[in-house]
């Protein structure tokens, strides 16, 4: 019993010094990261909505070349809505809604959306504790979309409860692309492994709703909708090869 006690000591042992090796070369790895952004609207999407986040994920896949390719998915939210306009048919003069008890109805407007896409990325490793570190600039695709998230307190107001919240929540989406640049650090140790940098996304977004309430009628805009923020990620680096060399310590 002692002895089988020892030998998974051992192997723990092992693997926690391994752990600690310090790289001199680019390897292949496997990225999972954990990230935060926030953002400045630009275009159409700045007369909608105020400065809003995003949080999300990411898995790439880098080469010993520090190309690098993966996908993403972050969820959007915002607190502030600059649209104003989505109630004038069924709001009153001073801009409340009646609830079914007669009563102004309380609610509150928020941002709400999402950002699904690939990536490809480039490593240059001009500074950093190891080849794996340095200037990380990407490029990337996928489908932008946001609307406004509308939330009645006590679930009284029918003209903005179940279905017909879609004829004013101005859903939207499309086409986005991004840009990238910034820092990538991964530890010697690969305990503290993160990247910090500013991105940008330019979106060619249209209405996915039927019918619009407020409008009485499709919106059939075209919308150019902008962000552009600083985004922080914390990397979870699985090796996939050996480096070339190890000190121990």
């Amino acid at each position: 019993m002692k002895t089988k006690i020892f030998l998974v000591f051992i192997t723990v042992f092992s693997v926690f010094t391994i752990n600690a090796q310090i790289s001199d070369s680019s390897i292949n790895m496997l990225k999972f990261s954990i990230n935060y952004s926030a953002h400045l609207p630009g275009g159409d999407m700045a007369q909608r909505f105020g400065m809003s986040s995003m949080i999300g994920g990411s898995l790439e896949y880098k080469i010993a070349s520090n190309w690098g390719f993966g996908l993403e998915f972050a969820y959007i939210f915002g607190g502030k809505v600059k649209d104003t306009t989505i109630f004038n048919n069924i709001a009153t003069e001073t801009g409340y809604i009646i609830n079914k008890y007669g009563e102004y109805a309380t609610f509150t407007l928020s941002e709400r959306g999402m950002y699904a896409g690939a990536n490809l990325s480039k490593l240059i490793p001009v500074f950093g504790p190891n080849k794996n570190s340095g200037i990380l600039v990407s490029l990337g695709a996928g489908l932008l979309q946001h609307h406004i998230h509308i939330e009645n307190k006590d679930n009284n107001a029918p003209p903005i409860l179940g279905d017909y919240k879609k004829g004013y929540d101005r859903l939207s989406n499309g086409l986005a692309v991004k840009e990238f640049i910034g820092y990538q650090h991964l530890d010697n140790k690969r305990l503290i492994n993160f990247y910090i940098g500013f991105e940008f996304y330019q979106a060619f977004t249209m209405s996915r709703r039927d019918y619009d309430f407020n409008l009485m009628r499709y919106d059939d805009t075209k919308r150019k909708d902008f962000l552009s923020g600083i985004r922080f990620g914390w990397i979870i680096p699985i090796y996939t090869k050996s480096p070339e060399k190890y000190y121990f310590y």
